[in-house]
């Protein structure tokens, strides 16, 4: 048995954060309240100072504890969002002229955009192999960053074919009721199909800053796809989440 592993296998600050995890679950701690410190971990597991801080350090980077300067680890207070991934982009949501992110919320909770830049300029490649535009043709962009209970959650990135949404309310900041897949089926171009697409990785600099991301915090990439009844591709929206913020969930029928 190598130093700082567990009778099992498992590293000492492993089982102290799973035990710390099963306390949070079983309601010992709730959100909001102090963690035990990394004085008391060493008495209690009779483990060294960096075993006990790499342990709280497990909760912080799975986002389930914040550190607080000078007073110590607390159990964090947000609550993750549930992104429904099937309902939220079926056609009775956006047809009916709501939000798709407003079928992923609680009634006592608010998402809202506190930033958007919408602009038109070259796509990058892969977006524009996807959307079929030529070397001379330009995207729309519309980017968003989305805010949950005051904390920023959401980088999202969609692109257009600047030729397919001129003059429509795509290119306006507010999109208008349903957002830009009820003004894309006004212009005749009505998504059918939606494609999903998810990875994670650790996030750039300037995504930790956006979304204010504790060290070791990583972000799931979602990159959708729209598509018409006949196939062709309307719109990709890039998506940075906060991993730490996000469940997702997929329902659907057998």
């Amino acid at each position: 048995m190598t130093a700082g592993q567990g009778s099992g296998g498992e590293r000492k600050y492993q089982r102290i954060a799973n035990e710390l995890k099963a306390a949070i679950t079983a309601g010992e701690y709730r959100p909001g309240d102090r963690l035990p410190g990394e004085n008391e971990l060493m008495t209690t597991y009779q483990v060294a100072r960096m075993t006990a801080r790499q342990a709280l350090s497990v909760l912080q980077s799975e986002g389930i504890a914040e550190a607080r300067k000078g007073a110590g680890v607390f159990v964090r207070t947000f609550r993750p969002l549930r992104r429904r991934g099937i309902q939220r982009l079926a056609q009775s949501q956006w047809g009916a002229g709501r939000s798709v992110w407003s079928a992923d919320l609680d009634e006592d909770r608010e998402l809202v955009v506190d930033s958007i830049a919408v602009t038109e300029k070259e796509a990058p490649s892969h977006i524009a192999a996807v959307l079929g535009l030529g070397s001379s043709d330009r995207a729309c962009t519309r980017s968003r960053r989305f805010v949950l209970d005051g904390k920023p959650v959401l980088l999202s990135t969609s692109y257009f074919s600047a030729s397919l949404v001129a003059g429509s309310a795509i290119t306006q900041e507010d999109s208008g009721a349903g957002g830009v897949y009820a003004r894309l089926a006004e212009l005749g171009h009505a998504p059918a199909r939606f494609r999903e697409e998810i990875r994670s990785r650790m996030p750039s600099a300037t995504e930790a800053q956006d979304l204010r991301l504790p060290g070791g915090t990583p972000v799931f990439l979602v990159c959708r796809t729209a598509f018409t009844e006949d196939g062709t591709a309307v719109e990709v929206n890039e998506m940075v989440l906060d991993a730490g913020s996000y469940i997702l969930e997929y329902e659907f029928h057998a």
